[in-house]
């Protein structure tokens, strides 16, 4: 793949402006919106200089401590979502998003791919990222739409129902698009760096996989400890 000059990959950035400039004249947010730009440019171009130094370690323990600080700021990250934003229910979305997410991140990278070190970082560091971040926002929306139905009156069951159906209503959607509507994110780069397509196709059916379990299956790992916690707590009252 040829390097993107600087220069040319600012032309990008003029509908950015644009956005920006409207959200701006429309009096929305616009100030948060440039600083999430900013932001992300700073967090990536500080990742890439960071994964330069972690794709060449061999040191597993590195590896290790990235994947639990994954974790732990995904959690961190989701709790935003609830209105409880205590202690015990950080450790509950630590949970929800960490157990399922482990399990997947094994399956894929001891099983389907097979690698030569269990540890590898150019393998093991963007599938977690993939299964950690993806899981992180399905539990977000789990735990905003549970806490909404629980304050319109609904008991825990409906809650629990309603808020796991939302929750995956962005991965179904994207079940159904992939292939018609969009080529996902790790099939474009493979094909665009010259990858036979058919490889491609097995790799991303691999990736909507892993991300639709692990992120349902860390929504209904949330919704049953939270569950359990809100009776916990009103049996206390």
């Amino acid at each position: 793949m040829q390097t993107i000059p600087i220069l040319e990959l600012g032309i990008i950035f003029i509908p950015t402006a644009f956005l920006l400039v409207v959200m701006f004249r429309w009096q929305l947010k616009a100030f948060t919106g440039l600083y999430a730009n900013v932001r992300m440019l700073v967090q990536l171009l500080l990742v890439g200089y960071f994964l330069t130094y972690v794709f060449e370690t061999n040191q597993p323990l590195v590896i290790v401590l990235l994947i639990a600080l994954m974790i732990a700021v995904s959690a961190w990250i989701a709790l935003r979502s609830s209105e409880d934003k205590s202690v015990k229910t950080y450790f509950i979305f630590l949970i929800a998003i960490g157990f399922p997410g482990m399990i997947l991140l094994g399956l894929v990278t001891q099983f389907v791919l097979q690698m030569q070190k269990w540890f590898e970082p150019s393998l093991v560091v963007p599938i977690a990222g993939m299964i950690f971040a993806n899981s992180m926002n399905t539990v977000s929306l789990a735990a905003e739409r549970f806490e909404s139905e629980l304050n319109r009156g609904k008991d825990y069951v409906d809650a629990r129902r309603i808020a796991l159906d939302a929750s995956l209503i962005p991965q179904i959607n994207s079940l159904f698009a992939v292939g018609l509507v969009a080529l996902p994110g790790m099939m474009t780069g493979q094909i665009l760096s010259g990858v036979d397509p058919i490889i491609a196709v097995r790799y991303q059916i691999m990736v909507m996989w892993m991300t639709f379990g692990s992120g349902g299956l860390a929504a209904v790992l949330y919704l049953v400890l939270r569950i359990r916690s809100v009776k916990h707590k009103g049996t206390e009252c």
